[in-house]
């Protein structure tokens, strides 16, 4: 009777035979190819104290946030809400960011290094979170729905705000940048107000100086100086241009 070998066709042994077999005549189990099933790796539990909990959870927030306004921008450009609705949504998320961005700024110097990080493709959340005002601050929409003379009214007064704080010595970021932040806004519901107005340009030009530092820091005596001059000549251009209007 043929022996049977592996890699041939295997001859039936009868059963009373096949008992008396030695092991070394069956073929090994490994010998059959058999489905690899992968074990999921072991679980490590993490056991974290109260101070790792509140970084984890500010590290969620920033991330939430900068996927927020990636979206708020999206909607903005795409027309899918009005002037109305985006300028407080975004000025709120951009208040929330200026808190958190200053909570991990020894982690993070720079959002940009956690949005690699955490490999975020934000970039119009990241163009805003840069310049730190709504684009509506910065640009004329052309929606506003406020009369010439409101308009006029509400940007000499905060005009008049903004000079006289310097004067009084107000010198925090976070006293000073929102209130060019609302003359900025006030300036652009201005009816016929020319691209690039150069008053526009002064105030547009110190808010994104103030955004690029901490809410906590100061401008020294050349800087308010400066502010204070540069907010005069634009009070100055503005009247001027009103002047051309009659």
């Amino acid at each position: 009777q043929r022996q049977s070998t592996w890699g041939r066709s295997l001859v039936r042994v009868p059963k009373h035979i096949r008992m008396n077999l030695p092991p070394s005549f069956y073929p090994p189990t490994s010998a059959v190819s058999q489905p690899q099933v992968k074990k999921p790796p072991p679980t490590t539990e993490m056991k974290l104290d109260t101070r790792e909990l509140k970084q984890y959870d500010t590290l969620a927030n920033m991330y939430a946030i900068i996927v927020s306004v990636e979206h708020l921008e999206k909607a903005f450009t795409s027309g899918s809400i009005p002037p109305e609705a985006y300028t407080p949504a975004c000025s709120r998320l951009l208040a929330q960011f200026k808190i958190v961005e200053s909570a991990i700024r020894d982690q993070y110097p720079d959002f940009r290094t956690f949005m690699r990080e955490y490999k975020l493709d934000c970039q119009l959340a990241a163009e805003r979170l840069s310049i730190g005002v709504p684009g509506t601050s910065l640009f004329n929409t052309g929606h506003s729905t406020n009369t010439t003379a409101v308009s006029v009214a509400e940007t000499v007064q905060h005009f008049i705000t903004a000079m006289d704080s310097i004067k009084l010595k107000m010198r925090a970021v976070d006293d000073i940048q929102p209130l060019l932040n609302d003359l900025m806004v006030s300036l652009n519901k201005v009816p016929d107000l020319p691209p690039n107005f150069e008053s526009s340009e002064k105030v547009k030009t110190w808010l994104l100086l103030l955004n690029r530092m901490r809410a906590s820091d100061e401008i020294d005596e050349e800087q308010a100086r400066q502010l204070s001059f540069d907010l005069e000549s634009a009070y100055n251009g503005f009247h001027r241009f009103l002047q051309s209007k009659r």
